[in-house]
């Protein structure tokens, strides 16, 4: 891993730097903004920890109230809306996705300006938490800001993928979970030192404990189940390699996560906007999970989102058509339904693991808040690094691809 780091620095690959150093410039743009708070707001969110996972993805713009405030969230939502639509709900959409590139290229068009829309309405509905008794026309101008705000991180993130790296909008997150690491080490040393001894041994601790999180998020990440694919025109002996579908467990990643919070905050929004006493005791009664209901709601959503990205994302009948042409077969299995019985019951399988170990790492922030006083500081313990550990191994092996594709054209042209 270290000797691929190295050889980007190398002379031979100096246009790697350049995109190294762009990409660079372009997140301390991003840090930049995330300081940036809108002018006239009442910087108060102690009572919207239900949007921690969402504050962790901005950097912590969201508490500052920055112009950053809803980071590129907006677009994912929308993302994964017209991914939804496009299968074979909305025609057109569906349409357009069977049309290659020229579709692609209308499909990230309407989901740009889909997203320019949520973003606006998500910055109206947060407007009333930042904004105590302004007018109507505060909270639309506080809206256009964030809308502005992620607009503008859009553009970036597009930046860094033609001229930087590449996964603009993932880094974006990933840049944003990493910045607040700092912060929370050094508030949770402050905090526990003061104890002592003891103190300080809980703060290593936890320090331990953060490092198997990341290396669990990394057997996580890494494991997959290989179902072996053989061709009726090849032979595995002749090729002396095994073809295979590889399934990672997690297929989902931390989209469950997110749609799950996102779900429910809607109605803590609404109490915030409505401002009724009984409407709000039955929202953190019972849909705050932080209580044992809407805990157990959460860990239903997580689950429920789960299986259905995870289907939306590898589609079992698409899969048993595509083998079907190549002349491709799963050994012991017949084309056709039984090919589709069988990897539908891989998913499920492998999606009930991969679910329960997101589970897991959603709630931490909430078991350490019950059983402790460090709440604050392990907010990103869980689903924050499964984000950051997810984007570096992809970061990773572009470059690996990439060092490899271009000693390989080396050495060619040396043979030459």
């Amino acid at each position: 891993m270290f000797g691929s780091v190295k050889q980007i620095f190398t002379s031979k690959n100096r246009d790697l730097l350049k995109r190294v150093l762009f990409t660079l410039f372009a997140l301390l743009i991003f840090k930049i903004g995330t300081a940036i708070v809108v002018p006239g707001v009442n910087v108060s969110t102690s009572g919207m920890s239900f949007l921690e996972i969402i504050n962790a993805m901005s950097g912590g713009a969201f508490s500052n109230a920055s112009i950053f405030a809803l980071g590129v969230t907006p677009y994912i939502t929308a993302q994964i809306i017209i991914q939804l639509l496009c299968a074979d709900i909305v025609p057109y959409l569906a349409e357009l996705s069977k049309q290659g590139g020229v579709g692609r290229r209308k499909l990230n068009q309407i989901t740009r300006v889909t997203g320019i829309c949520l973003g606006f309405l998500q910055g109206y509905l947060y407007s009333f938490a930042y904004i105590g008794n302004g007018t109507a026309m505060d909270y639309i101008l506080y809206s256009l800001i964030l809308t502005a705000g992620t607009a503008l991180l859009m553009w970036i993130a597009d930046e860094i993928t033609l001229k930087g790296i590449g996964n603009g909008m993932s880094l974006i997150i990933m840049a944003g979970i990493i910045s607040v690491l700092p912060g929370m080490f050094k508030d949770l040393w402050v905090e526990l030192t003061v104890k002592g001894f003891l103190g300080i041994m809980t703060f290593i601790a936890f320090v331990l404990v953060f490092l198997a999180i990341v290396v669990g998020v990394i057997y996580v990440e890494t494991a997959e189940r290989r179902i072996p694919i053989q061709y009726a025109n090849k032979s595995t002996s002749t090729l002396g390699k095994q073809s295979y579908i590889p399934f990672k467990l997690n297929s989902a990643g931390v989209m469950p996560v997110i749609f799950a919070s996102a779900l429910l905050s809607i109605p803590q929004i609404l109490s915030a906007v409505i401002k009724k006493d009984g409407f709000t005791l039955f929202v953190q009664k019972y849909l705050s999970y932080t209580n044992g209901t809407g805990l157990i709601l959460y860990i239903i959503l997580i689950f429920v989102f789960a299986y259905l990205y995870t289907f939306m994302q590898l589609k079992p009948k698409e899969m048993s058509d595509n083998l079907n042409q190549n002349g491709g077969y799963i050994p012991g299995i017949r084309p056709g339904n039984e090919t589709i019985k069988y990897i539908n019951t891989v998913l499920t399988r492998i999606t009930i693991v991969g679910a329960s170990f997101l589970t897991l790492l959603a709630i931490l922030p909430i078991l350490f808040d019950k059983f402790s006083n460090l709440a604050t500081q392990v907010t990103i313990s869980g689903t924050g690094l499964l984000i950051v550990v997810g984007v570096a191994l992809e970061i990773f092996k572009q470059f690996e691809s990439q060092l490899i594709s271009r000693t390989y054209t080396r050495g060619r042209r040396g043979r030459k």
